[in-house]
C-alpha cells in the first residue's frame, strides 16, 4: 500500500511540472522555419535571432529583442513617427480670414509695389558749403538727380565754385544702366562753363560701391580738338553713431593736353582732400563742418603762380547737405 501511495505522488509531482521547464533533448536540432524576409538565411542555416551578435542585426536592420543584457526596448515601427515634444506644442496659425482672389500679374505688382520696373527720382545736393579761397568767401556746390528704374536712369550732375564774382562749373548729362549689383555704367556728355573757352566732352564712367563701402567714381572724357581727361573721386560714410557721420573724401583730375586758356597742364592737374563731419537732424537734411586741402601740380601749378594764386591750401568749410 505505501509503495502505491508514493507512485501516484510521484506522477502527481510529473503532470504538475511547468511546460516552459521542459527542454527538448540535447540531439535534437531546432526546425528551421521558411524564409519570411531577406534574413531568412540565417535561419536556414541553424542560427536565430538571439544568436547573432548586435553588429549583425544593427547591419541586417532588426531590433535588439528586449532582454536584461542588452538594455534595449522592442519598438514598433510606429513609434518612430510620434511627434516631438516641439511639434505637440507648436500652435499652427489661423488660416488667411481674407484669401487674396485670383488677379492678374499688374495688379498684384501694384498692390505688393515691388516691380523694379517702376520709375522712381531723386534730388541730392551733397554739398553746399562756404570756404576762404584766396582771402576770398568761395561758394561751393556739388549736386545730382536722377529718373528712372532700377535698371536705366537718366543722370544729371553738376559741380562748381564761385569765388568773387567768377564762376568754373562742370555739368553732365549721363545715360546710367546697371550691370552688376552694386555697380553701373555710365555714358553721356559734359559742358564745362569757366572764365576762358567752354568745353564739351564725350563721357564714358563707372558707379558704385567697392568693397567696405567705398563710393567711387571713375570717368573718362574726350573733347574737341584731341582733348582727353579723367577724373576720379571716392568717400566713405563712417557713422560714429546714428545721426553723427564722418566723411573722408578724395578726388583729383587729369588732363591729356594743355588748355593755357582755362589755365590747365596736361598731367596730373589738381587733387583735393576732405573731411566733414555732418549731424543727419533727419536723413534728409544735415549741416556740416569739416576741413578740405587742395593742391595742384605740374603745368597747372605753373600757371596757377603766374597769375599769382596759391598752388596749395588747407581750408575750413561749413555746409549742408540736403536730399529729397
Amino acid at each position: 500500500m505505501n509503495c502505491v501511495t508514493v507512485l501516484l505522488t510521484a506522477i502527481g509531482a510529473i503532470v504538475a511540472m511547468p511546460a516552459t521547464a521542459q527542454h527538448p533533448p540535447e540531439h535534437q536540432q531546432p526546425i528551421p522555419q521558411p524564409a519570411a524576409d531577406e534574413h531568412a538565411g540565417h535561419e536556414a542555416r541553424g542560427e536565430t535571432k538571439d544568436d547573432r551578435s548586435a553588429e549583425e542585426l544593427e547591419h541586417a536592420g532588426h531590433e535588439m529583442p528586449a532582454s536584461p543584457e542588452n538594455g534595449h526596448a522592442h519598438h514598433d515601427s510606429g513609434a518612430k513617427d510620434a511627434p516631438t515634444e516641439s511639434e505637440r506644442a507648436h500652435v499652427p496659425p489661423l488660416p488667411p480670414q481674407t484669401p487674396m482672389p485670383d488677379m492678374s500679374a499688374e495688379r498684384m505688382i501694384e498692390l505688393m509695389q515691388m516691380e523694379d520696373t517702376a520709375p522712381y527720382s531723386m534730388v541730392l545736393l551733397d554739398r553746399l558749403e562756404w570756404r576762404k579761397v584766396d582771402d576770398a568767401n568761395a561758394l561751393i556746390w556739388d549736386g545730382q538727380a536722377f529718373y528712372g528704374n532700377d535698371y536705366n536712369k537718366l543722370w544729371f550732375k553738376t559741380e562748381g565754385e564761385r569765388v568773387d564774382g567768377e564762376e568754373e562749373i562742370r555739368t553732365e548729362l549721363l545715360w546710367d544702366r546697371i550691370f552688376s549689383r552694386w555697380w553701373s555704367v555710365q555714358a553721356g556728355v559734359r559742358h564745362d562753363f569757366a572764365e576762358g573757352p567752354e568745353r564739351t566732352w564725350a563721357a564714358l564712367g563707372l558707379q558704385g560701391l567697392a568693397p567696405y563701402f567705398f563710393e567711387v567714381e571713375a570717368t573718362f572724357y574726350v573733347g574737341e580738338e584731341g582733348r582727353t581727361a579723367a577724373r576720379f573721386s571716392g568717400e566713405y560714410d563712417l557713422l560714429l553713431t546714428q545721426r553723427l557721420v564722418l566723411q573722408p573724401e578724395v578726388e583729383f583730375d587729369i588732363y591729356g593736353k594743355d588748355d593755357a586758356a582755362n589755365a590747365i597742364g596736361a598731367g596730373l592737374s589738381d587733387a583735393e582732400v576732405g573731411l566733414r563731419l555732418r549731424y543727419e537732424i533727419r536723413r534728409e537734411f544735415a549741416p556740416f563742418v569739416g576741413v578740405v586741402w587742395s593742391r595742384q601740380f605740374g603745368k597747372t601749378a605753373d600757371l596757377a603762380r603766374a597769375a599769382g594764386h596759391d598752388t596749395s591750401d588747407v581750408q575750413l568749410v561749413a555746409g549742408l547737405r540736403v536730399w529729397f
